[in-house]
């Protein structure tokens, strides 16, 4: 059935700006003659997922592991539309409070099981259970009233109230196998978390590599999709190789066939080399961002926020850090997501070390110690921030020390660096104590913008810069119960500049992106439309 239009799906305009943010380089023309079926690909990845269940996952780097197994509603075009997948279409009430989903009637899990109705309304009913999802149930699920099956084919969706984001999420679950929930692997994912995707989990071995085989009975790719039925690799492995440098050597000794996560010293090595195809995207979301703490230590004072971010020159970080190969951030999105980004804001702020130093006499920082750092009472002005050790990536360890030296040379602030494991890191976050957590995600549609900017207790998972001021709830608020676009880019607009110029909750870095360089042989690479994520190995093939 055809698609039901609705007042919020991205305008094709969007197309324009978007292509403009996706840059493909030396991307070698497909092979002569058709695409070969078989072969093993290699694959180097940056980062290790803490879990294989995609409901679970909060890295958006192992997202290109999950896509290979887990599929979604609808797919996305290049502006932001949706299509056909697990669904053949989808409709939303005149209210726009229930969503209805009609599936698809040959699709099956890998482990034989169907998929129906019940299968899907099974995910949605246990997203919302903090037993088993955690903070995630106070997200976007937190919305839905009721999931039903009308029939075997039929899901209908029930919203407590308008929510303007709610088919970008629903749209964009990964929809687990029933049976999946009853085995003791629902937490970590593994062998017996199933999914209804292009390839298999085979094995997975801790520390070093993680391998899919072709699942023979798909039948189901998205229009999207560069071909119809089953992959046509025979198995995938992803090789975890932390180091840029590793990644690139494995590359170039054969050791490999691409990696992804290429840093901006190692650019070079592929975009000119005929041998090798280089594309890059930037991801869509909250940029990556120092989020600094209202409720904690010198952070409390917004003017030591203010001064932070007016010490650091940015542009000169990047160019320094990545060699001109990423893009300066300015706002609380992505300038992919145009429909939501008010570029009104870009150099409106920071680079004024004469304003740093002022802001920081006003706030009483008028002392220095022998090292030349800023005092108080004799204590010294220090602002921690805290980086979970499992998302150190793109070289961010490099960045946050020049952001250090600059905050020391140019106000005397000590920007201290603590790289913390998983449990430390939920400890910190929990307790709020820190000075700043350093963060990005990838979700659109403004949901990105409620994670960090609503009350912790209210789907403000990583409201990492813990802000409670009642303009912004409001605000939120207002944006997801209208479906009017313009009103809702005006609402986000005004949360930009009182978030970022007035309060200064976040100190806007780069535009993360993603980069994948390839040996020729490899054919079919791609990233995904709209989200820009790396793509699964589902169009990938070897040349001959």
């Amino acid at each position: 059935m055809d698609l039901i239009k609705h007042s919020f799906r991205l305008a094709a305009a969007t197309f324009a700006v978007s292509a403009l943010v996706f840059s493909t380089f030396n991307a070698n023309a497909a092979a002569d003659g058709p695409p070969v079926q078989g072969g093993s690909l290699i694959w180097g990845v940056e980062t290790e997922p803490a879990t294989l269940n995609p409901h679970l996952n909060g890295q958006d780097k192992t997202k290109l592991l999950l896509r290979n197994v887990f599929e979604t509603l609808l797919a996305r075009t290049k502006d932001g539309g949706y299509l056909p997948w697990l669904a053949t279409g989808y409709k939303i009430s005149d209210d726009g409070k229930t969503y209805t989903f009609t599936l698809r009637d040959d699709v099956t899990f890998s482990n034989g099981e169907k998929l129906d109705a019940a299968a899907v309304v099974t995910n949605f009913t246990k997203l919302k259970d903090p037993a088993y999802s955690g903070s995630a149930s106070s997200g976007p699920v937190s919305r839905l009233a009721d999931a039903k099956a009308l029939d075997e084919r039929t899901v209908e969706l029930s919203l407590k109230e308008v929510y303007a984001p709610f088919l970008d999420f629903a749209s964009g679950l990964e929809i687990i196998s029933p049976a999946s929930f009853a085995s003791p692997q629902i937490k970590s994912g593994g062998t017996e978390i199933t999914g209804t995707g292009p390839f298999i989990l085979d094995r997975y071995a801790k520390g070093q590599e993680i391998h899919f085989v072709k699942n023979p009975k798909y039948q189901w790719a998205p229009s999207t999709a560069a071909h119809r039925g089953p992959a046509y690799l025979d198995e995938v492995t992803y090789r975890f190789l932390s180091e840029s440098s590793v990644r690139a050597g494995a590359l170039t000794s054969g050791q490999v066939n691409l990696i992804e996560g290429v840093s901006g010293n190692d650019a070079g090595l592929f975009r000119d080399d005929p041998e090798y195809s280089y594309q890059s995207a930037l991801n869509t979301g909250t940029p990556y961002s120092l989020f600094l703490n209202t409720t904690f230590g010198p952070t409390q004072d917004v003017k030591v926020r203010k001064a932070l971010i007016a010490a650091i020159d940015v542009d000169a970080v990047l160019k320094s850090v990545y060699r001109g190969e990423r893009t300066r951030a300015w706002g609380i999105t992505s300038p992919v997501d145009t429909q939501l980004y008010d570029a009104s804001i870009e150099k409106s702020y920071g680079n004024d070390p004469q304003l740093s130093n002022q802001l920081l006499d006003q706030a009483g920082w008028t002392a220095r110690d022998a090292d030349g750092y800023r005092t108080r009472d004799g204590q010294r002005l220090t602002i921690e921030v805290v980086q979970a050790q499992a998302t150190v990536r793109d070289q961010r360890d490099v960045l946050l020390q020049a952001l250090q030296a600059q905050a020391k040379q140019k106000a005397g602030i000590d920007l201290t660096i603590s790289y913390v494991d998983a449990g430390t890191y939920t400890d910190r976050r929990a307790t709020g104590k820190f000075g700043s957590i350093a963060n990005s995600n990838t979700p659109t549609d403004g949901i990105d913008i409620e994670y960090h900017y609503l009350p912790i207790k209210q789907g403000g998972s990583i409201n990492y810069s813990r802000a409670s001021a009642p303009e912004l709830l409001g605000w939120l608020r207002a944006a997801a119960s209208t479906l009017d676009q313009k009103k809702r880019f005006d609402l986000y607009a005004r949360l930009q500049r009182f978030a970022i110029i007035d309060q200064a909750y976040a100190f806007p870095l780069y535009e993360p992106e993603d980069q994948i360089a390839a040996s020729s042989q490899v054919q079919g690479v791609s990233f995904r439309p709209f989200k820009q994520l790396p793509e699964s190995a589902y169009d990938v093939w070897l040349s001959k």
